[in-house]
């Protein structure tokens, strides 16, 4: 079966995509691995997001996003995209479930938290190293953990994790933060939660669980361990491209880079959200770009494929 559009990744700017083409009439399929709703269906209170004003959790809001976008009629398939033709005519996707065809493919596939890639990490991820609080926050009740990162993903998961652990430490490289001062100004506050600043984790320890974690001052050069239940891990994102390898240009990194109508280098193939090349990764911004690729491709249908 040929589909006008096909959407990989179902997180809010695959979502808002699939909602914005099927309610334009395009036969539309959305291709997503795991549970609609991506990295914000893990948030445990999105504050920014325009019509909220008290916040809502992110898998209320992705919910209703994927409830919104089924009832114009968009299909989705739990499945896992493989690899891809994007030159072939209809472009080709191949997926753990089967191959699907498409007039034109919009990128949705976001990206996943970046690994410290220091020993022990690999060991102990699943049992006391994380990078959800909201997924397992709970299992650290009055217990202490530490969070690495100095951006508003950390500092909003700390504040989070003071829900259940009785002590959080946040160790950061810098002397100071790059989250937003609203998220700076609430951990600065919040009595359980202390800093080590100008530090690096070098070693994550441990038996058959976390233990303590090695760390460095970057300016000393000072090598102390720091006793730790859980290590929580918020240093940045890796983009979901792996499978676009040699079908798309990519940045160094791996973002997909894409121009003003988020086209990428092929024609009538389109990005969005978290997995493009761009300064600021909300669900916002998310929104915006999946609405953009939507009017995008079907632009490119009516203009490019109808005769």
């Amino acid at each position: 079966m040929e589909y006008d559009v096909i959407i990989i990744g179902g997180g809010p700017a695959g979502l808002t995509a699939g909602l914005y083409c099927a309610r334009g009439g395009m036969k539309s399929l959305l291709i997503e691995m795991g549970m609609p709703g991506g990295q914000a269906a893990n948030t445990d209170l999105i504050e920014n997001y325009p019509g909220f004003p008290q916040g809502v959790s992110g898998i209320e809001l992705m919910q209703k996003f994927m409830e919104h976008a089924l009832n114009f009629g968009l299909e989705i398939k739990m499945a896992v995209a493989q690899s891809l033709d994007l030159k072939a005519n209809p472009k080709k996707i191949i997926t753990s479930e089967g191959t699907f065809l498409a007039k034109t493919v919009i990128i949705a596939s976001g990206a996943v938290p970046r690994p410290l890639n220091v020993p022990g990490e690999e060991r102990f991820r699943g049992v006391g190293v994380s990078y959800c609080a909201v997924c397992d926050g709970a299992f650290f009740r009055d217990k202490k953990v530490v969070v690495v990162g100095g951006g508003d993903s950390a500092l909003e998961e700390a504040n989070y994790l003071t829900k259940f652990a009785k002590e959080v430490v946040i160790i950061h490289r810098r002397d100071a933060f790059r989250a937003i001062n609203v998220y700076q100004n609430r951990v600065k506050a919040n009595p359980k939660i202390s800093f080590l600043l100008d530090t690096v984790v070098e070693e994550i320890k441990g038996e058959s669980k976390v233990e303590k974690v090695v760390v460095k001052n970057v300016k000393s050069g000072e090598i102390k361990e720091v006793a730790t239940d859980g290590v929580f891990i918020f240093v940045g994102t890796v983009p979901n491209t792996d499978y676009l390898q040699g079908q798309i240009t990519l940045d160094d990194r791996g973002y997909v880079v894409t121009n003003a109508e988020l086209g990428c280098s092929i024609p009538g193939v389109f990005a969005a959200g978290d997995v493009r090349q761009k300064t600021l990764r909300q669900v916002s911004t998310a929104v915006g770009d999946g609405a953009v690729a939507a009017m995008s491709a079907e632009r490119y249908i009516a203009e490019k494929l109808t005769t």
